[in-house]
């Protein structure tokens, strides 16, 4: 099966086979590389990564990943270019596909990168919008392959404000893969209902097991792997913080709660990054007027015990946004 000058917008758009054949991908690359001979398909190419929000993972896996595969890259931000301030995104997207072979694009809206794929000749791809992280889902698959102990579907737990590209993520990749999936939140903040239905079609092809529910002992029992994300988001500003933190202190990812899969094995994962000590503005700011000393979304504990393999995780970023790039351009 060929993915050639496939777009990667949302992980609805392929198949179970076709992603599992882009993890299979990144498993043969990552071991090439490490091994020391890692053969170059992309000489030559040229990728243009579009950042309207800040990324630190993002950027420098796609950077890694094409230059290690003898590509090019150039890298457009708002301070940098006329995007969204002289020129429309379509009209960038006609400019940028006569010179890149294809373009990444991250920021706040979907429909941005919809827009941008409808008007690009070359493959798009999606690096995070606010509803979908379809290449974040390759690495958490990957990483939760790597570490899984039983054989059978995965079986993990989402745990928080699942409203987003995390949790509408998480929710959809598993349907597609036949998990055993969680979202485990307060209703207010589950996914939509467009994006529930979505889930429940592709679970009944796969056969996938999905659960939504506000009880974390209910949402948690059994499961392999445990994924939180940050409560308060890039752009938020403090007037959501009080009634954010107060309703998600029940889903605060602590030592007790790992505890709850009943699961000696279970691990730790965050899309990173992570408020899980003082060590950043905004963790300090949350810790000092909430009293989360120890960490907001995950304790300090947890995130760096044994069961956590965000590490890992992040590693994956690379490894799976090189496969895409070689399965879409080589």
């Amino acid at each position: 099966m060929t993915l050639l000058h496939r777009d990667f917008l949302e992980e609805s758009d392929f198949t179970a086979a076709e992603l599992q054949d882009l993890l299979d991908l990144a498993v043969s690359l990552k071991a090439d590389r490490r091994a020391g001979v890692e053969r170059p398909r992309l000489t030559g190419r040229h990728l243009a990564l579009i950042f309207e929000k800040t990324s630190t993972r993002t950027r420098l896996a796609f950077e890694i990943a094409m230059k290690d595969q003898g590509g090019f890259v150039s890298v457009l931000d708002p301070a940098s270019s006329q995007i969204g301030h002289k020129e429309s995104i379509a009209d960038t997207a006609r400019v940028l596909d006569r010179w890149f072979d294809a373009i990444e694009y991250r920021g706040a809206d979907h429909a941005t990168v919809v827009a941008l794929a409808e008007a690009s000749s070359v493959p798009v791809y999606n690096g995070l919008t606010d509803r979908w992280h379809p290449t974040q889902m390759l690495a958490d698959f990957l990483t939760m392959q790597e570490h899984a102990t039983v054989a059978g579907p995965l079986r993990y737990a989402y745990v928080g404000d699942a409203r987003y590209n995390m949790g509408n993520s998480l929710l959809v990749m598993g349907a597609i893969m036949g998990s055993d999936v969680r979202i485990v939140a307060p209703r207010s903040l589950w996914p939509d209902a467009a994006v529930q239905e979505l889930a429940a079609d592709r679970a009944a092809l796969s056969g996938a097991r999905i659960t939504l529910t506000e009880d974390p002992a209910e949402g948690l029992s059994g499961v392999d792997f445990v994924h939180t994300d940050v409560w308060v988001s890039m752009g938020e500003g403090k007037d959501v913080w009080e009634q954010r933190v107060e309703l998600l202190r029940p889903y605060r990812v602590d030592a007790s709660l790992m505890r709850l899969a009943d699961n000696d094995r279970a691990k730790f994962m965050h899309c990173l990054p992570a408020y899980h000590d003082q060590n950043t503005d905004i963790g300090r700011q949350i810790a000092s007027q909430f009293g989360l000393l120890d960490g907001v979304e995950v304790t300090d504990e947890v995130f760096e015990s044994p069961a956590s393999i965000v590490f890992d995780q992040a590693e994956n970023r690379m490894h799976t946004i090189k496969a895409l790039l070689v399965a879409t351009l080589g």
